[in-house]
């Protein structure tokens, strides 16, 4: 497989890392950070457009998984640059979402 297929997946990881924590809290019924409140992402939206840009990200996500390279979660390879995708994207967000909460 390629090398950019790696680095494809690796974002597509990071995007379904941010939409899990946006998905969440909207089906929650809790407002939630997006990029599009006011004040440039410093407000927070409601619950239903954050289910949808839960939803867009998983769905940018899958695309990206589904359409560049194969996806082969067995193989150490793939799984460690999916892995590593999910832990850098984890830890920016904390911060982030950490820095409006304080």
């Amino acid at each position: 497989m390629p090398w950019i297929a790696f680095i494809v997946h690796f974002f597509a990881a990071a995007i379904m890392t941010n939409g899990i924590p946006h998905f969440v809290n909207g089906v929650c019924g809790r407002p939630f950070r997006t990029p599009f409140a006011r004040g440039s992402g410093a407000g927070e939206s409601s619950a239903e457009l954050n289910v949808v840009w839960g939803w867009t990200n998983f769905v940018i996500a899958f695309l990206l998984f589904a359409n560049v390279g194969p996806l082969y979660i067995g193989t150490p390879i793939d799984t460690i640059f999916i892995a590593a995708g999910v832990l850098v994207a984890g830890l920016l967000l904390s911060r982030i979402f950490a820095r409006g909460r304080l």
